[in-house]
């Protein structure tokens, strides 16, 4: 379902049982009671992170979907105490219509103040994470106007909040 992979102690594939399993203290039971609109259960990124551990190297947090080809390499600082992998909905495994197996949500994602953090930052049917020590493979629209294309070409839903 979701590997974890890269620089880390341990790399890890796992499973819907798996992300459920982690510490309740990570596990976020409903996510709409941080940003209101949203659905699903996500437990937070530090959750996985402790089980992979990552090497001190670390600085990039590589968000890879082979569904739709599209991959960021975003700052892991910027996202490690607010990063969210959201991966049920409703008591399953979160649907491909609702951007399974899993999808990185951000919340305000406008206050991790930097620029490679933006709302394609959110990045839907996530079945890689990569940890790395440099920017990773990073295909997001980098202009304005690319950005708009994107979001135009996928306005079913298949690209809102990436």
């Amino acid at each position: 379902m979701l590997t974890i992979a890269g620089e880390v102690a341990h790399p890890r594939s796992l499973t819907f049982a798996d992300l459920a399993a982690i510490d309740a203290t990570y596990q976020v039971a409903d996510v709409s009671q941080l940003v209101p609109g949203r659905k699903g259960d996500a437990v937070r990124l530090t959750g996985i992170l402790k089980l992979v551990q990552p090497r001190s190297s670390v600085k990039y947090l590589g968000l890879h979907s082979s569904a739709d080809d599209f991959h960021a390499s975003i700052p892991l600082a910027a996202v490690l105490d607010r990063g969210l992998v959201i991966y049920r909905l409703d008591g399953q495994p979160l649907p491909d219509k609702a951007g399974g197996p899993v999808r990185f949500f951000i919340p305000d994602f406008a206050a991790c103040h930097t620029q490679e953090i933006d709302e394609c930052a959110n990045v839907k049917f996530v079945d890689r994470i990569e940890l790395t020590a440099e920017k990773g493979f990073d295909n997001r629209p980098h202009d304005g106007a690319s950005h708009e294309a994107l979001h135009a070409k996928d306005a079913g839903g298949a690209s809102e909040n990436r």
